[in-house]
């Protein structure tokens, strides 16, 4: 386990600083901010409205079907988390977020003494098909793959939930399978994917039947954004969102201010003019803007009037989808959430955005931060044992990395020599400079150029050894090579690059439930005096 990377927003929240205190809810190990947040679920949620949300979620496995049961009639409650539709489950970070909602609802479980479930929001409506398309596997050979869905047709704005796969995407399985590490575990997996990214099925569809598959022991639950049911249920609250676009506006450009006010840059920038809704048609899913008394779509320029709009969202629910801003919003509105496992990114922009719950007459849920994972195998392990390395010095680039560890294992001469070397001529150009400024004080301009020159050749004379010794090492160097690609890909954290298939070929199913195990939460009474967000004369849409 690792520190959650992200902005100074984000280290202060994790701190537990009280300076953005007034941005969140409650803080997210206060055992207390999640019994006030229930009951605030309690207020609005009633045995209809749990029967009827019930008709959005999936069930992964019968475990999870019973949980669902208990949640509508046992008054329970839901930890959140999501994320776009990644091929194959996409960068790891996706199972982090989920297996921490797995283990934030078992804890919250134990001190509510009610049910707590998991659920994962699809976000089929995004339509960053760059994103969404791409897995980077790294093979037995330590060598980084990146697999493509075959490129789409069509408008680059169609949401994944109308991305539909052709033929050529068996081509992509099989490249996966000849990737994959010849173990008792890779024949099972493939033919999850084959069943999963077949012709003809969309890329939420293939998406969602990855996690149910993946997570179904975790007795996970799933919601689609694109789901009809979903679409009905929340269709008043988007009405209620375009009716107030330009006040909702105001509420979160004051917050985005008062958070640039505190210190913090603010994740998501506002749009002056922009509603927190996307219309899809024909030429895909574009943001609504407000123009005058109408409205106007961003991308094609086509025109409604309000009372057009309206209609429609009552009419064709599932032509309207809420942005960044708005999706946790009707996320709580639709479904008894408690807590929102964010991602660094998230966790910053729900900053932003807790007057936007306010004005729908809802607290926002509590900011849980997902688990960051590092996984070292063994064979990396003993590349770090061997070199006295630890993940800290893993983080900088590979060749940093080499000429690192190269050059502290230089031959003690050699060393010694360098070290020597490099003294007496610093002590050579201050006896110099000394007496040459007695002559002429402008003498001290070129006794320095030539003090750094010198200095910069014997940096060149190093890097020459080194160069030489790391052609000497070329074992040691390849080993370094690897371990820095299994930790940080490419130069990012491994969390962000690559994908868990390969590690459940080679561990098993088993590594889910380890990583999950690992993932410890403790939340202890009254942790920490956060009073909830503050909205100031924003508190409120107007009647």
């Amino acid at each position: 386990m690792e520190p959650l990377g992200g902005s100074r927003l984000v280290r202060d929240y994790l701190a537990g600083d009280p300076g953005v205190a007034s941005f969140y809810t409650g803080a997210p190990w206060d055992a207390g901010a999640y019994e006030r947040k229930a009951a605030e679920v309690d207020e609005r949620f009633d045995a209809g409205r749990r029967e009827a949300m019930a008709r959005a979620i999936r069930p992964t496995s019968a475990g999870a079907a019973r949980r669902l049961e208990e949640i509508v009639a046992g008054n329970g409650f839901f930890v959140t988390t999501g994320q776009q539709a990644g091929f194959l489950t996409g960068p790891l970070y996706t199972v982090y977020k989920l297996l921490s909602a797995v283990r934030l609802a078992e804890a919250l479980e134990r001190v509510l003494e009610r049910p707590v479930a998991p659920l994962f929001w699809i976000a089929s409506e995004d339509h960053d098909w760059e994103e969404a398309s791409r897995a980077t596997i790294i093979d037995a050979n330590n060598q980084l793959h990146e697999l493509r869905l075959p490129g789409p047709d069509g408008s680059t704005t169609l949401p994944m939930a109308r991305r539909v796969l052709g033929d050529d995407v068996a081509n992509v399985v099989r490249q996966l399978g000849s990737l994959m590490p010849p173990t008792e575990f890779a024949g099972d997996l493939m033919d999850v994917v084959a069943r999963c990214y077949a012709p003809g099925r969309s890329v939420v569809e293939a998406f969602g039947e990855m996690i149910a598959d993946l997570f179904a022991r975790f007795d996970v639950l799933l919601v689609d954004a694109h789901d009809p049911a979903l679409k009905e249920l929340s269709a008043g609250i988007l009405a209620r969102e375009l009716e107030n676009a330009s006040h909702h506006e105001a509420l979160i450009t004051e917050l985005t201010r008062r958070l640039a006010e505190a210190g913090y840059d603010p994740q998501v920038q506002v749009i002056p003019g922009a509603t927190n809704l996307f219309f899809e048609d024909e030429a895909g899913r574009q943001r609504i803007l407000r123009d005058g008394d109408g409205l106007v779509l961003r991308g094609t320029g086509r025109t409604f009037t309000a009372g057009e709009a309206f209609d429609l969202i009552h009419r064709e629910p599932a032509r309207f989808s809420p942005n960044v801003f708005l999706r946790p919003v009707v996320e709580s509105a639709v479904f008894p959430t408690l807590a929102y496992v964010a991602g660094p990114a998230e966790l910053a922009y729900f900053a932003q955005i807790g007057c936007l719950f306010r004005a729908h007459e809802i607290e926002m849920p509590i900011v849980f931060p997902r688990a960051s994972v590092t996984l070292v195998e063994r064979k990396v392990r003993k590349v770090m044992d061997k070199y006295g390395l630890d993940l800290a010095s893993m983080r900088v680039p590979p060749h940093e990395l080499i000429n690192s560890v190269v050059r502290d294992r230089l031959p003690e001469p050699v060393e010694q020599a360098l070290a020597a070397l490099g003294e007496r001529i610093e002590a050579g150009y201050r006896d110099l400079l000394a007496a040459a400024v007695r002559i002429d004080p402008t003498l001290q301009g070129p006794v320095d150029r030539a003090r750094k020159a010198s200095a910069r050749q014997i940096r060149d004379v190093e890097a020459k050894i080194v160069q030489l010794a790391k052609k000497q090492q070329e074992i040691q160097v390849e080993q370094l090579g690897k371990a820095g690609v299994n930790l940080y890909p490419d130069g990012a954290p491994q969390e962000r690059v690559l994908n868990v298939l390969p590690y459940l070929a080679r561990y098993g199913r088993g590594l889910l439930g380890e990583i999950a195990a690992a993932i410890e939460i403790v939340l202890k009474p009254e942790a920490a005096a956060w009073s909830g967000v503050e909205c100031g004369d924003f508190r409120a849409a107007p009647a």
